[in-house]
């Protein structure tokens, strides 16, 4: 199939008729915009079942960077509806194998590290307290959603002594000394 074909089929799959497909393969940046497009009504779906192959073709795209942030969008939409990590965990699994088709080594280990970081903040959702080595091995941005968000004592006094910036560690200080604003 050809770049034509790919994001012709993704966006009449997605219902989308007004990107212009001239435009967009000139354009890698009115076709990522597309790609957005088209995760987004996906992501929306009740269904899972044909986000792999919607992945396949995104990524055949010959921008990497393009591609990646559209699939991005989709690991953070997905991320953000499920109940728990293992959901998120068999659903990520099954696109691990396209991702890993990405040439660009830094594309392929940033939607890792992503799906990494969701697989983290989704377990603390659930109750898990992680160590200090767990949360070491996720991302500042990741580190610093979870002081923003959580309201757990203990993951706040953890993010407060040993996350890995300065703005973090206050962001928890802070949150965990003032309940009324969300910390306790």
């Amino acid at each position: 199939m050809t770049l034509r074909d790919d994001l012709a089929g993704l966006l009449a799959g997605a219902g989308i008729h007004d990107v212009d497909i001239d435009d967009a393969l000139a354009d890698e940046h009115v076709r990522t915009s597309a790609y957005r497009r088209v995760v987004s009504v996906a992501a929306s779906s009740p269904s899972r079942a044909g986000d792999r192959a919607m992945v396949a073709t995104i990524l055949r795209d010959p921008h990497e960077l393009g591609s990646r942030t559209a699939v991005v969008a989709l690991v953070d939409a997905i991320a953000l509806k499920v109940t728990g990590p293992a959901g998120f965990r068999q659903w990520s699994a099954g696109l691990l194998p396209e991702i890993d088709r990405l040439q660009d080594e830094g594309c392929r280990m940033f939607v890792h590290r992503r799906i990494h970081d969701w697989l983290f903040h989704l377990s603390l959702q659930d109750g898990h307290v992680p160590s200090a080595d767990e949360c070491a091995k996720v991302t500042n941005w990741m580190q610093r959603l979870v002081a923003e968000e959580s309201t757990a004592p203990a993951v706040l006094a953890l993010l407060a002594e040993s996350g890995s910036t300065r703005k973090i560690r206050n962001i928890a200080k802070n949150r965990a000394a003032n309940p009324v604003w969300g910390g306790g």
